[in-house]
């Protein structure tokens, strides 16, 4: 039986993406928003599409489920709005099973590989690597926010692109990666920030890992402003 390679396997992932994001820059402006502020560590970065790993996790207020918010701290926990697919189960034993299996945020390194640009979008794998000595697992999207250096988030809320989550099995050292992506603001036109950090949040997960941003000006409001995630797939995207 044939292997699709991680390259085409990521292609065919991020395609889906970019369809959805042309059509929003058909069919008119996505407003930016801004929250309340949340401190991070880290200054910011320069602008480069260079791989980056993330800081020891930091707590942010429980949610209970993975989704993307206003503030620093909802979007690595997620509003009741994005709450529903991804990353449950169903029946108390499945329940019972997932959440002992689950990686947790503490068990986790958080990097953003490099840039994979195409077709006027610009493509990040967020990676997800087990650090621990278990085997745990992953299962829908990750949250995520960009925030500038004191904490408050820039740009909208991303959005999930459709996808079919699966259960993603981690063995210590290795990896899962979920797409970022997004217009390239110098064809959409869009406004843009430069971010200092990436917060991110493992699935059903309540504490999140700040990853310093060094992929340069993202949208953060105006024309095709909005940046699209895609589920979690084994690899590194790469």
């Amino acid at each position: 039986m044939a292997h699709t390679s991680p390259t085409r396997h990521r292609a065919a992932l991020l395609a889906s993406a970019a369809a959805v994001l042309g059509l929003l820059t058909a069919c008119g402006n996505d407003g930016g928003a801004t929250g309340s502020p949340q401190k991070v560590s880290g200054t910011a970065a320069p602008a480069t599409d260079a791989p980056t790993t993330a800081t020891a996790p930091t707590p942010a207020e429980p949610s209970g489920d993975v989704g993307t918010g206003r503030t620093a701290t909802a979007a690595a926990t997620g509003p009741s709005a994005a709450r529903t697919g991804a990353g449950r189960s169903t029946g108390t034993g499945k329940a019972t099973a997932a959440a002992s299996s689950r990686c947790h945020t503490s068990e986790l390194r958080a990097s953003v590989g490099r840039n994979n640009p195409g077709a006027g979008q610009e493509n990040f794998p967020i990676v997800l690597t087990n650090a621990s000595g278990r085997t745990c697992t992953l299962h829908g999207y990750p949250g995520a926010a960009f925030v500038d250096a004191s904490g408050r988030q820039l740009g909208p809320d991303p959005k999930r692109s459709e996808g079919s989550p699966t259960t993603v099995t981690l063995k210590p050292g290795r990896s899962a990666w979920a797409g970022l992506s997004f217009s390239n603001p110098e064809i959409s036109g869009a406004r843009t920030a430069t971010p200092a950090a990436l917060i991110v949040t493992p699935p059903d997960e309540r504490d999140h890992l700040t990853v310093t941003w060094k992929g340069g000006r993202v949208p953060v409001g105006g024309n095709a402003s909005s940046v699209f995630l895609t589920v979690f797939s084994p690899g590194t995207g790469a």
